[in-house]
């Protein structure tokens, strides 16, 4: 890693003032040809003279030469493969401790990146340099999870076949995370559209087979016509597809299902374990939904109470309420909703079914929508009352929760409670609050005291008794006498996955045609490519679009030589997600998926950093995956992600509002008046102004405005391409910024001032180190560091520094980090000499920050070799112990100001300070004194003589 073949740059300073004076602020065009955000904000035409004097312009704004350094150090990683981590057995010194570091890998869309996403790219970035400089064996990869639904959309839309935009967007997303200077290993890239990838996705996929995991059934599915395909509950939105908004249905289709239930229990269990934020365990526990209850069986009957020889079978958490259900209701989807509707009523509950089947079920769900219903035709009879009570049909049940049925009992939950009051159905009250206080007109929800609950002829009595107790004494009645069963139940279904569409991997199975048999193909026989498809659009049908590729899909098992076909569906995007950070370890094996030993030694990731938006379903995925790998002995850890780390958004710049009335006045925010005839209006930044806590117009400070920051989108038009930053500020400017915007884990608001803010204070530091430009505009080669000995109020200040940046990094509060640096440079200019054994140990600090300004300092501070594997500097005690201390002083009880003074100061010395500051003085001087009160390294308070201040 020498850089002695390098030539130092001459780096050119701030250009001479121009002559010309411009009517606008428009920037040079940035990287890539794009225009700046500036000169799209404020665009202009300059040409020929005026586009050189705009150019200069730009020069002019520049703190340093960042667009000469951030270049050749970004050149000189990517020769040198600086970061690349050496395999086990190829280098890799495995008695050193190790971190392995790893971001949520971006799906590469075709807008590229966005301010947005380096956020977590830098902290893990910060983190990677700095375990490295400490002596860690450090694993920093990225990769692309490119398969899915939004690339082949694109691909219908414009004719493009997905594998030229993947390819072409990927090339993007690495160009702009390159000129970004994260320290990934570049050697270890991977995409999961890749056949020597998917391979191991598809060998995962028969091992979940082997082991009974993976099923077909007929499901309940939201399938969208237009996009061909079926949809997760979380991608439908009040009955349209979350991408695209178009129409969706329910409507059984026969799919293959991975058994993520079996493994509930410990999916629910070792979270406990987990160094993850307690949110997102607990939207996993949430997700999982573990309950205890009970199975009761109802039987069904006619009007006149004739046993129909059925039974309808509902699961509750609370069979102490079983006195109070008057009446069942059953899913639309129920397998026994024919036989239970009436002839009478067949048309009504067809008519609902249909429409019930067009709604998601996040929609079904929602508490706040109004419930709907329609009777069935049918009864049934409480096993307890022995009351005939009717059955009916709400899409407030769903067939996937328990058994699809429930009993109602109104008075004690809210969604019977208002079910029943709609169809006018009886609410019987059967448990007592505790403190006996509760609406009448409300259901109430919680424990306490049984009443109603008694009945002679089943013999079952738990009035007086508590909720708990009685719940227990229901369920044994009930095993006793046969009507149910104690039961542990899952809000988790087992997880759907197929996709019908192209772009995915395809599932490594065929079915002989003669008996339609299923035959999972031989582990030689991978991987199971994709055929190059031109017509991929949706069939309408529901046939996967792979039914276009014929010759494909005809074959032969190679066992029998009996013709068959193969599976059509593709797997969801989520699966080559589920375990690509086990690849990263190992991303060359043809043979195994991870070599044991690679993997015993990197897993499990140390530090896992990416959008609470994956907290369920990537991470429950990811999860339950790794339990079977670990089942059968590919893993040698039960969780995949020790560390957690969740990153804010990032919104867009704040947007002012202002509202004007139909005649064109304007009308304060805080108007009583209604906004209902007003139209809005935006308002540029210069426009307002901050009086208090709000904003207001320059030209009217009587109105207030509105204002508001949002989330980046096109369509709002406030996505800020880091592309342009980079041009204006560079790469560093940008990493720093997003850093010191606040806490990580906290949203935070784009601003370009901010980022000038941090951009002049990396100017400050290059000239602190190098020194003023020379008159021609370069700079001289070297820097302005001595080779004095520091003295020790500067190791003082330094290992200040050193403590508080080490600190920092570690518990991830960057921001407060940079605040230390910046305090070190503010110190540092006071100085008569900068120490090159302080300096060179602040540049090690500032490396993970700011590498491109880091490494040209190092290499000018006389270093040979790039600075990523120099050690971080440690902070020592001696230089840590605070020798003076700021000391109150009160005037007769009340404190006049403060002095700074030695930790080990006498009274007297302490005394004659106070007298001779500047402030105190007045207090003090010509003043008898009758007592004064020192408390070391506390205060010092002084008692006046008041009688000799009078004389």
């Amino acid at each position: 890693m020498a850089l002695t073949t390098h030539p130092p740059l001459r780096l050119h300073a701030r250009p001479p003032a121009l002559a010309a004076d411009f009517h606008h602020r428009c920037r040079a065009l940035p990287l890539r040809g794009l225009p700046s955000r500036r000169a799209r904000l404020h665009p202009c035409r300059c040409t020929g003279a005026d586009a050189d004097a705009e150019k200069a312009q730009a020069q002019a704004r520049r703190a340093y030469p960042y667009n000469e350094i951030e270049p050749r150090w970004q050149a000189h990683w990517e020769e040198r493969r600086t970061f690349r981590t050496p395999d086990i057995g190829d280098g890799l010194d495995t008695s050193r401790p190790k971190c392995y570091i790893l971001d949520m890998f971006p799906y590469p869309s075709g807008a590229g990146l966005h301010v947005g996403h380096p956020l977590g790219y830098t902290a893990t970035d910060i983190l990677s340099r700095f375990k490295r400089m400490q002596g860690f064996n450090v694993l920093h990869p990225m990769g692309w999870d490119a398969f899915g639904l939004p690339a082949e959309q694109y691909a219908i839309q414009t004719g493009t076949h997905p594998k030229i935009t993947t390819a072409r967007n990927i090339d993007r997303f690495r160009t702009q995370l390159k000129s970004l200077g994260f320290s990934y290993d570049w050697d270890r890239e991977i995409s999961t559209t890749e056949p020597t990838y998917y391979k191991w996705t598809q060998w995962i996929f028969l091992q979940l087979l082997k082991r009974g995991l993976a099923y077909q059934a007929e499901v309940p599915v939201n399938w969208c016509p237009a996009l061909g395909t079926v949809l997760a509950n979380e991608e439908v939105i009040d009955g349209v597809s979350e991408r695209g908004g178009y129409p969706v249905v329910r409507k059984p289709m026969r799919q293959w299902m991975l058994r993520i239930t079996s493994y509930a229990d410990r999916l629910l269990e070792d979270l406990d374990d987990l160094d993850w934020p307690e949110s997102i365990k607990e939207m996993q526990r949430n997700w999982i939904g573990r309950s205890e209850g009970a199975e009761l069986e109802f039987c069904t009957v006619d009007q006149e109470g004739h046993d129909l020889d059925a039974k309808l079978t509902v699961y509750t958490t609370r069979p102490d309420t079983i006195f109070g259900a008057t009446y069942l209701v059953v899913a639309p989807e129920h397998v026994s909703l024919p036989s239970l509707t009436s002839e009478g009523q067949r048309v009504h509950v067809g008519e609902y079914t249909e429409v019930a089947a067009r709604k998601s079920e996040l929609e079904r769900t929602e508490l706040q929508k109004e419930k709907t219903g329609v009777f069935s035709g049918s009864y049934a009879k409480n096993p307890v009352t022995g009351e005939i009570i009717p059955i009916w049909v709400a899409d407030y049940v769903l067939a996937s929760y328990g058994t699809g049925a429930i009993m109602a009992v109104p008075a004690h939950d809210s969604r019977d409670h208002d079910f029943a009051l709609k169809y006018k159905l009886p609410i019987i009250k059967v448990v007592s609050p505790p403190n006996g206080n509760c609406d009448p007109e409300e259901a109430y929800a919680g424990d306490g005291i049984m009443i109603n609950s008694s009945n002679s002829s089943s013999g079952l009595n738990i009035n007086g008794m508590l909720s708990q107790d009685a719940a227990l004494k229901v369920t044994d009645w009930v095993e006793n006498n046969g009507f149910g069963k104690r039961k542990v139940n899952y809000k988790l279904r087992d997880w759907l996955f197929a996709r019908q569409r192209y772009w995915g991997e395809p599932f490594p199975l065929i079915y002989l045609d003669d008996t339609n048999e299923m035959v999972p193909l031989s582990e030689n026989e991978l991987p199971l490519t994709l055929p190059e498809l031109d017509e991929f659009t949706p069939t309408g049908t529901g046939e996967p679009p792979l039914t276009k590729a014929t010759d494909w899909v005809k074959t032969t098992d190679l066992l029998t030589g009996k013709p068959a076909t193969r599976e059509t569906s593709t797997m969801p995007q989520w699966a080559g997600s589920c375990w690509y950070y086990l690849r990263f370890m190992d991303p060359k094996n043809s043979s195994t998926l991870v070599d044991k030993a690679k993997e015993s030694y990197w897993g499990p990731v140390d530090i896992y950093v990416g959008g609470a938006e994956h907290s369920v379903l990537h991470l429950l995925y990811a999860r339950f995956w790794h339990k079977v790998l670990y089942d059968i002995g590919v893993v040698s850890t039960k969780e995949p992600f020790k560390c957690l780390i969740n990153q804010g958004l990032i919104l867009g710049e704040v947007e002012y509002t202002a509202y004007r009335d139909n005649e064109g006045r304007w009308v304060s925010a805080d108007s009583d008046s209604s906004f209902i005839d007003c139209h809005q209006e935006k308002v540029s930044a210069d426009k307002i102004t901050k009086v208090g806590d709000h904003y207001v117009l320059k030209d009217d400070p009587e109105i207030r405005l509105n204002a508001r920051a949002y989330k980046m989108s096109k369509s709002r038009g406030n996505v800020i391409n880091p592309d342009d930053v980079v041009s204006e500020y560079g790469a560093d400017s940008l990493r720093l910024y997003e850093m010191f915007m606040g806490p990580l884990r906290d949203s935070k608001t784009w601003s370009t001032g901010g980022i000038e803010g941090v951009h002049r204070f990396l100017g400050r530091t290059w000239r602190l180190v190098v020194g003023a430009p020379l008159p021609d505009g370069s700079y001289k080669d070297g820097t302005m560091a001595t080779d004095n000995e520091p003295t020790f109020e500067q190791l003082r200040v330094l290992h200040k520094c050193i403590a508080r940046v080490s600190e920092e990094i570690q518990e991830t509060r960057f921001n407060t980090a940079i605040s230390a640096m910046m305090e070190f440079v503010n110190a540092a200019y006071k100085w008569d000499t900068q120490p090159k054994s302080v300096i060179d140990s602040f540049v090690l600090l500032l490396a993970p920050f700011a590498p491109h300004l880091a490494e040209e300092l190092w290499f000018r501070l006389g270093h040979s070799q790039s600075l990523a594997y120099e050690q971080f500097p440690e902070a020592k005690d001696e230089y840590l112990k605070e020798s003076e201390v700021v000391l109150p002083v009160q005037i007769n009880g009340k404190t006049r100001g403060t002095i700074l003074v030695d930790k080990e100061c006498s009274e007297d010395d302490v005394f004659q300070k106070a007298a001779s500051d500047e402030k105190l003085s007045k207090y003090l001087n010509g003043k008898g004194i009758k007592k004064r009160i020192y408390v070391p390294g506390r205060i010092l308070n002084v008692i006046l003589d008041q009688q000799k201040a009078k004389t």
